[in-house]
């Protein structure tokens, strides 16, 4: 009879693994993995991982939605003196806006028709005309004279003569501060304090001088008349007005003479 192989004594041989694509990559693991249940719960403090001990409990859970910072929409500028921002928020219809940190002002808008803005050494922001080629620093520490540009220069083919005129620096005889004059016989108005000062007290006693000699001429030409036609003013009225005229005129000039001599006088520091 034939040998039955299923009924041989021998060792059994082991099965070969399944080598189709459906079958697991690690085998005889399945179950111990489906014995395993779920993932511990996460813990927060946590203790620390010691070599040797499992690794702590962990959660899949990803962590809470922090929304991000918002950003600061408000119009800014940055300072041209410390570089720091400046808010302009409710300022924008100003032209200039001062910094917090360094108090200096800075422009956010374009300067008045025929204006420009200046920048002084000492930081302070000045406006002039657009015209002017030199300036001076109001502020008490700095008082600087700024030249801004050069007179335009003419061609050398231009025959006209050329016209120089002093500029002097003169302190105000009424607020005490210094800006720059182009003559020393005239009047000036102080661009600070806006009020009037002779420049040297040349101009104003020349001045009162003149109109007090004046003003005698008149009063002694009114004497005069009055003492001359005395008879005659009782017949003819009209020579009251030449009397009155004569004295009002006098007294006028006499007046004018009082103020040039009052007058304040703005002393001359220095030739540039």
């Amino acid at each position: 009879m034939a040998a039955n192989i299923g009924d041989s004594t021998g060792p059994a041989a082991p099965p070969e693994p399944d080598s189709s694509e459906n079958a697991p990559l690690l085998q005889g693991q399945d179950d111990q993995n489906e014995n395993m249940g779920p993932p511990p719960p996460f813990v927060a403090n946590a203790p620390p991982i010691i070599p040797g001990m499992p690794p702590p409990a962990y959660s899949e859970m990803p962590p809470p939605y922090t929304p991000p910072m918002s950003m600061n929409t408000e119009p800014s500028v940055i300072c041209r003196v410390c570089q720091q921002l400046i808010y302009i928020k409710g300022r924008e219809h100003q032209r200039v806006v001062k910094c917090a940190h360094c108090q200096e002002a800075t422009p956010i808008k374009a300067p008045p028709a025929g204006k420009k803005y200046i920048r002084c050494p000492c930081n302070a922001l000045l406006t002039c005309k657009v015209s002017s080629v030199r300036i001076s620093c109001p502020r008490v520490n700095c008082k600087r004279i700024i030249n801004l540009a050069a007179p335009p220069m003419l061609p050398p083919a231009a025959t006209l003569p050329a016209i120089t005129r002093s500029q002097f620096r003169v302190t105000c005889g009424h607020c005490n501060e210094i800006f720059v004059f182009h003559t020393t016989s005239h009047l000036a108005r102080c661009p600070h304090c806006r009020r009037i000062s002779s420049v040297g007290p040349h101009f104003a006693r020349t001045r009162a001088t003149i109109f007090a000699v004046i003003g005698f001429i008149f009063l002694a030409a009114g004497i005069g008349v009055t003492v001359g036609t005395l008879d005659l003013a009782r017949d003819s009225g009209g020579i009251y007005v030449v009397w009155i005229g004569a004295f009002v005129a006098g007294i006028l000039n006499l007046i004018r003479s009082c103020y040039y001599c009052t007058m304040t006088v703005s002393s001359i520091e220095g030739e540039s």
